[in-house]
């Protein structure tokens, strides 16, 4: 089975940790992973890097994401999702007075930049061990906010109690937090009651395939869906290898900038260089001397 990233269409009601263990078994691998976990109770595209794909994961831990949301007014969980224990609830009429258009202007006032506190349910870490785990036990442990970025809502549909939302935002943006925040700013609470990721980085829900209907898929198919290496990470600047460079690389051997064609690249950027195949041979940065390359990753055959 070859390595790159095979988009799945996760179902309710799986952990992340489930659907690759799954994955793992019906294609036989030895290594499988996923980039951004989805709480259970959420659906949609989640990222799976098979063999030597999941080295590639942390290239799309910072990109963008899309979501379809459903946020309920008028009810709070400890969870900010419906998994939680209900703490508040907003009488009926109070929902029922709600304008449209109050409601209008306060999701558009979430878009841009800003500081948003992380559920105390989450898989951030406190000395080593996740939220959701302390807070299982009594222990709240509020982290302190961090900068997103929303870069567009919109709402889609209204019926109250429900609201549902399209957001495009940055990585590490929590959706639960959102509508968590949309519902204390309207006054009544409320908490995110479903979530579909629909976009994460490149990749697309549309190209995702079930685990049902993974298992109906003979192994030539399964690897068609498999996206190459190079393919996933065809946002990095590329620069192909002549034989005697890929020999270097093949055995760890230091790059210089006459072995690699010139290219204009932030200081910091990470650079793919392929073969003429456009097989991934690794991941490069360039050194502060401005006369080698540093590895990144290698990959072999």
């Amino acid at each position: 089975m070859k390595s790159g990233i095979l988009p799945i269409h996760k179902l309710e009601g799986m952990s992340s940790a489930r659907v690759v263990a799954h994955v793992k078994r019906l294609l036989g691998v030895k290594k499988a992973g996923h980039t951004g976990t989805l709480d259970p109770f959420a659906t949609g595209l989640l990222l799976c890097g098979i063999n030597q794909g999941t080295r590639i994961s942390r290239f799309f831990l910072d990109g963008h994401k899309r979501y379809l949301a459903r946020i309920c007014l008028g009810v709070e969980t400890d969870t900010y999702d419906p998994t939680g224990r209900i703490l508040a609830t907003a009488p009926k009429e109070m929902l029922a007075a709600i304008d449209p258009h109050d409601i209008e202007g306060v999701v558009n006032s979430f878009a841009g930049i800003q500081d948003q506190v992380a559920p105390a349910y989450s898989a951030l870490k406190h000395e080593g061990r996740p939220l959701y785990e302390l807070a299982r036990r009594g222990q709240i442990i509020q982290k302190p906010a961090r900068r997103i970025e929303i870069f567009n809502i919109l709402i889609k549909q209204i019926d109250l109690p429900h609201v549902d939302i399209d957001v495009f935002c940055s990585s590490g943006t929590y959706i639960r937090s959102l509508a968590f925040d949309i519902g204390r700013k309207l006054g009544c609470g409320a908490h995110l009651s479903a979530l579909c990721r629909t976009e994460s980085s490149p990749f697309r829900l549309e190209n995702a395939v079930t685990l049902d209907s993974l298992e109906k898929l003979e192994k030539a198919e399964i690897e068609r869906r498999i996206i190459p290496l190079s393919k996933c990470l065809e946002t990095l600047p590329r620069v192909l290898a002549d034989s005697r460079t890929a020999e270097k690389i093949k055995f760890g051997k230091k790059l210089f900038t006459s072995d690699i064609e010139s290219i204009s690249v932030h200081p910091e950027a990470f650079i793919r260089v392929t073969d003429d195949e456009d097989n991934l041979l690794a991941i490069i940065q360039p050194c502060e001397n401005g006369q080698e390359y540093k590895y990144s990753c290698v990959f072999t055959s």
